[in-house]
């Protein structure tokens, strides 16, 4: 997956402080049945945090913990019905769950803007799901009048924007942009996790929902906590809530952005002639290919020892945009010890200049 962290960097130590001290801390009542809402100490604390870090304006009744955003976007496909618009880049993965729940698609353009939300006036949805700080995989913030567009549009035919702010907190070369929830908590549904600041084996999520939906969102979860262990919630509520979420965060943006800028110029040197975007926040980048060499690149690419994807693989079967070939390259999974010669095995495998 291109938007991997690097699993070496999990905070071990910090965590164990947390899980220790919210182990010791916890009432009895947490070791009961579990509430499907989630324990009430993690959603305070993300009503919190997101405020403060993401724009976010919610309360810990509006908030419902999940095993990540796959598990978010399988219950809301149960909740809504009809048509979802996404983006014309996007994962298939995520289709797949809305397909698999009885929901139509329809690809939205996107361009160096993010998605081209003035789109939605010609389409018959129930909501629409984007990636507005850091469009999957493309790589452009959504713009401020899409921003605007997509809640105005979702305010006049009642419709919802279902907002994935899958990497929102690493942005390297200005202030994060804010979470669109902020300007309509009762029309973007809000989803975050830990999989890429902390680690996808977590299995932490939240839906930050607008009151009228709390209760159907819990009526499908169910009537018990069946996906959450109470322990990880304790301690990524201590984690956040004594700032060693923020410390590590802190930490990986640097971190990451070392990666980006060691990248950018690897590739300046050794191969000018493809063009790198996306790369104003996350965890990777774009690389413009020629025509008709993706599939290839990725075939020369895969003999070297690098798994990497072309964008074809990512876009919407329906779309009628033009294809675009490229390669979307992760920079946060490999520890600091392998970047180097993955970058000397990503040039290796890159068409050669005309």
């Amino acid at each position: 997956m291109p938007t991997s962290p690097d699993a070496s960097a999990f905070p071990r130590a910090a965590w164990l402080t947390s899980a220790r001290r919210a182990l010791n801390n916890a009432p009895h009542d947490a070791f009961g049945v579990g509430d499907p809402r989630g324990r009430i100490e993690l959603r305070a604390a993300l009503t919190e945090y997101l405020a403060r870090a993401r724009g976010v304006r919610t309360a810990p009744h509006r908030i419902v913990i999940c095993a990540g955003f796959a598990h978010a976007l399988r219950i809301l496909g149960e909740v809504l019905d009809g048509t979802v618009a996404v983006e014309s880049y996007g994962l298939a993965f995520h289709r797949s769950l809305l397909s698999g729940a009885g929901l139509r698609t329809v690809p939205l353009t996107v361009d160096a803007d993010g998605a081209r939300t003035a789109e939605l006036d010609g389409v018959d949805a129930g909501a629409v799901l984007l990636t507005p700080a850091h469009q999957f995989p493309t790589g452009g913030p959504l713009g401020a009048e899409r921003r605007t567009a997509a809640v105005g549009w979702a305010r006049a035919t009642g419709s919802l924007v279902l907002e994935d702010d899958y990497d929102g907190e690493f942005r390297y070369d200005r202030e994060p942009v804010g979470a669109v929830q902020g300007l309509d908590p009762d029309r973007v549904i809000h989803l975050g996790s830990t999989s890429k600041s902390l680690s996808p084996a977590l299995r932490l999520g939240w839906l930050v929902l607008p009151d009228a939906l709390v209760d159907d969102v819990l009526a499908v979860k169910g009537s018990r906590e069946l996906w959450t262990g109470v322990n990880d919630q304790l301690a990524l509520a201590d984690f956040i809530s004594c700032g060693a979420y923020d410390r590590h965060v802190r930490l990986m943006r640097r971190t990451y952005r070392r990666r980006r800028d060691r990248l950018v110029t690897v590739l300046a040197e050794q191969a000018p002639h493809i063009g790198v975007g996306g790369i104003a926040a996350g965890l990777h980048a774009v690389l413009d290919l020629p025509p008709g060499t993706e599939q290839d690149t990725v075939r020369a690419a895969g003999r070297l020892g690098l798994a990497l994807e072309g964008l074809g693989a990512f876009r919407h079967p329906d779309s009628t945009m033009p294809p675009r070939e490229g390669l979307v390259i992760g920079f946060g999974a490999p520890p600091d010890h392998a970047f180097n010669g993955a970058l000397q095995a990503l040039c290796t495998a890159l068409p050669p200049a005309p």
